[in-house]
């Protein structure tokens, strides 16, 4: 990998802020702040929306949304920083997972709803919990099997859909939230995430490095101003909030475990852990730094970890959130110590409901459309992924487009899932996510088995692809390519001269000493040509792969 990053230190793709940088407090306090706010719509959605299906009151919603947030802080810290061989110490911010709303609510009204229904949820996601984290612990031979399921074509899809499936997510905020979305939305919310997202390109295009580095903040912060001085941001609820409000332990009771539950939550987990190896790859893209088994091992140990903290301390399951891999992109901060700030700035919102009051009182309109500028640029990440895959094969070409579709699905025909299936059924497939990563794995498996080299990926194009591509087959090095090469170079040099020889030898010839030349340079290529043959033949025996 040295010449990996030699080629990268080449190219200029490392940034002033390289990924173990630690930065001076202001620039880790702010970049960490930015990455806050952008994470911070996603991070409250999960809680508001499980505890509004299953009736909670206003005081247990907000206690879910503060312990959300406490969890996330952690859990991000422990991923970022790393605790021994737990975390892939990359910028990776630890969220909810979306995957898990549908499941999660399913299990709650199948217990009757209320905080009764919260014990059997947190049972499941405790149990699933510590089940990716024991899994991830696998000898490495076995782990890299597993991992096999996941060459470029499957983890730039999953990556791709997640975008796909966030943007309407952002844009439904843009244009005023869920609920006003069956009655049109509201115009000046739309105005709001418009104008938003024209100040965050604007800064984008003519701001220096440190402006386009915290565009999303103050695109949130103007559009913010914006709507408070026109009167469309609130902060009353802030005076109402408690200064202090302390996440303790199984807060609603003891977890009860349920097979059923826990099954479902595995399968989530299973969905989460294709999540979380797409945006490690992605972010280790990003930041320039090389993404193996080892490291995967340990971003899927700090998502196991954080689960089971998660249902402990009353929140929900924990993914690599995609979102904020959007933002490190746009902002080409790759400190990982800036998501060690955050994780500080999340632990500290979910200990002070005031200031998680503040921040909830962005308008919905200026969260969308920062948020929906990022989560295009997590497809675009996607999309990066799979611009190192063959897709002029029709193979990989169908993998990516049938698993868009399925991932389409839900979204599209919603209804059909609460009609046509089981409640139990439909709580496992009515997400796009589950769908499309689910689609990418077993049309891979249809099309192209299991990755044992890198055949199904394209040629490498960089460094960044070469980096990824010897990543995922799990060798750092290709030893005998440089002897097959040469090889082969001999071997069509060798025919060229005998060629030339013969015929110049033909054509020039006048005398027998003439003809002994050409004859004894056509006997000389052709030597050279078979030892350039018994080159590529020991080559090959050596493991090299064919050229």
């Amino acid at each position: 990998m040295a010449r990996v990053a030699a080629r990268l230190s080449a190219s200029g793709e490392q940034s002033s802020h390289p990924v173990d940088e630690v930065l001076p407090l202001p620039k880790l306090a702010l970049y960490g702040f930015q990455h806050v706010l952008a994470f911070y719509a996603g991070a409250v959605i999960v809680p508001i929306i499980v505890g509004s299906a299953l009736k909670l009151s206003p005081e247990q919603l907000v206690y879910l949304i503060n312990a959300d947030l406490f969890t996330c802080g952690i859990a991000s810290i422990i991923q970022a920083f790393g605790v021994g061989r737990v975390g892939a110490r990359l910028p990776l911010i630890q969220g909810v997972t979306f995957t898990a709303v549908s499941p999660m609510i399913a299990i709650g009204l199948g217990a009757g709803g209320g905080t009764a229904a919260l014990l059997v949820v947190y049972g499941a996601v405790i149990t699933a919990g510590i089940a990716t984290f024991a899994f991830a612990w696998l000898p490495a031979k076995a782990f890299r099997a597993v991992m096999r399921l996941f060459p470029p074509v499957v983890t730039g899809t999953v990556i791709t859909v997640l975008g796909i499936v966030l943007i309407p997510v952002g844009l439904k905020d843009a244009a005023g939230g869920a609920p006003t979305i069956a009655d049109g939305g509201v115009p000046t919310q739309l105005a709001y995430a418009g104008g938003t997202m024209l100040f965050i390109l604007v800064l984008m295009k003519f701001g220096g490095p440190f402006l386009r580095s915290i565009g999303i903040l103050l695109g949130l912060v103007g559009g913010t101003a914006v709507a408070f001085l026109l009167g469309d941001a609130k902060f009353g609820d802030v005076g109402k909030s408690d200064w202090i409000g302390v996440t303790t332990p199984f807060h609603f009771g003891a977890p009860k475990f349920e097979w059923f539950p826990i099954l479902l939550m595995l399968i989530v987990m299973l969905i989460t852990m294709v999540e979380t190896t797409g945006d490690t790859y992605a972010v280790g893209d990003i930041v320039g730094k090389e993404v193996d088994s080892e490291t995967v091992a340990r971003a899927l140990r700090a998502d196991g970890a954080a689960t089971a903290l998660g249902g402990i301390l009353n929140s929900f399951p924990y993914v690599a959130f995609a979102e904020n891999v959007g933002l490190v992109r746009m902002t080409k901060v790759k400190s990982r110590f800036v998501v060690v700030a955050a994780g500080v700035f999340m632990i500290v919102l979910g200990l002070i409901p005031k200031a998680a009051a503040i921040v909830a009182s962005v308008p919905p309109g200026v969260l969308g459309g920062a948020a929906t500028v990022m989560f295009g640029m997590v497809a675009l990440a996607g999309i990066q992924t799979l611009a190192k895959v063959d897709l002029k094969e029709e193979k990989n070409a169908l993998i990516v487009g049938v698993s868009l579709a399925f991932a389409l699905f839900p979204a599209t025909v919603p209804a059909y899932f609460d009609k046509h299936m089981s409640p139990d059924l439909s709580s496992l497939l009515n997400s796009g996510v589950t769908l499309g990563a689910t689609a990418a794995i077993v049309l891979n498996l249809v099309f192209n088995g299991l990755a044992k080299d890198d055949a199904q990926t394209a040629a490498p194009a960089g460094a960044l692809a070469e980096a990824l591509a010897e990543t995922l087959t799990g060798h750092a090095e290709v030893p005998a390519q440089p002897v097959a090469a040469p090889a082969a170079a001999e071997k069509g040099a060798a025919k060229d001269s005998a060629k030339d020889s013969v015929t110049d030898s033909a054509k020039d010839s006048v005398t027998d000493s003439a003809k002994d030349s050409a004859q004894d340079s056509a006997k000389a290529a052709a030597g050279e040509d078979g030892a350039a043959k018994a080159g590529a033949e020991e080559a090959d025996a050596a493991g090299a792969p064919a050229v």
